[in-house]
């Protein structure tokens, strides 16, 4: 078996009109929610043995800012493939990575998140941002996944619904 952990990008700022929404940063409640999150992993004991992350500034700074908070060991890899996708790319990216890791994050945005949620549980929820999913897949390898995998849905974490 396997866990995917999904987790929408800490809220971001849109202050300076200027900046692409690529390169948008986080915003004081972002800064807050995202390491908020990583402890939530830590003290879950689900810290992931891969994090992957959207290459939108948004998101990489979220997915940093977990991996220090939860203890996370490895390099977080970005990928411009996760960056405004749909399912699809998720799923297609988490092909590629190698069996050993057992527990993977990925960070990225709405709607695609909400849709790979849905693809993978055929349940439909909502993700505002730094919300964490955890989906356990009935997989050994991370090849075996496809839009057909049925997983199920664990526990969805809120950061407005946290102490």
């Amino acid at each position: 078996m396997k866990t995917l952990l999904i987790m929408r990008h800490a809220k971001s700022s849109r202050k300076d009109n200027d900046i692409t929404d690529h390169e948008r940063p986080l915003n004081k409640r972002g800064k807050l929610a995202a390491p908020r999150m990583g402890r939530l992993l830590k003290e879950e004991g689900l810290v992931p043995d891969l994090i992957l992350s959207s290459s939108a500034k948004r998101a990489r700074l979220t997915a940093e800012a977990v991996a220090d908070q939860s203890g996370y060991e490895g390099n977080v890899r970005v990928s411009t493939d996760l960056y405004a996708t749909g399912p699809g790319a998720f799923i297609r990216t988490l092909q590629f990575i190698a069996d050993d890791p057992d527990r993977v994050l990925v960070v990225g945005h709405n709607p695609g998140l909400e849709e790979l949620l849905e693809v993978l549980t055929r349940q439909v929820k909502t993700l505002p941002t730094a919300s964490l999913v955890q989906v356990d897949l009935p997989i050994d390898s991370w090849k075996e996944l496809t839009e057909e995998t049925q997983g199920e849905l664990v526990f969805i974490w809120k950061p407005r619904e946290l102490p």
